[in-house]
């Protein structure tokens, strides 16, 4: 009898430790996001709800005082959850993930040389699209996919 309840015990311990996990999960935005900087520099996106400071980001990409205002920014989120996040004039894609009330730079890609002059993103299956004028470059986590178009 005591050796049942020793028994008992652990698998109760086992298996309340172990966390539960929902899965598969596809965190992909089906259309990129295009959000105006307010005078804060927040923008805000109610169809994903989420709202954010993207003065930072500007300020890392043009230098410190950099005006975020009345600009905007695109954003898109791919199938694991990282979000895709560039603007004109932006020589470089931001990559970032979401931990508790922040969003973590996991990486910078470097896409253009002179800043780009209108660019969107596009979700596909395996990565996500960067299309700039003539510009056509297949993103991933790990940077840019294949060759620059």
């Amino acid at each position: 009898m005591k050796k049942d309840w020793i028994i008992i015990f652990f698998l109760t311990v086992i298996t309340g430790c172990s966390t539960l996990q929902l899965t598969p999960v596809d965190f992909s935005w089906p259309l990129e996001a295009v959000l105006k900087v307010d005078e804060q520099g927040f923008v805000k996106e109610d169809r994903y709800s989420i709202k954010m400071n993207v003065q930072n980001l500007f300020n890392e990409e043009f230098g410190l005082g950099a005006n975020a205002a009345n600009r905007s920014i695109r954003i898109i989120r791919n199938s694991v959850g990282t979000y895709f996040i560039t603007s004109e004039g932006f020589k470089n894609v931001y990559l970032f993930n979401q931990e508790p009330g922040v969003m973590s730079l996991t990486k910078k890609i470097p896409v253009s040389e002179i800043g780009l002059k209108n660019p969107f993103f596009n979700q596909r299956d395996s990565h996500i699209e960067l299309v700039d004028g003539n510009l056509k470059l297949n993103l991933s986590n790990e940077g840019i996919i294949g060759d620059k178009k």
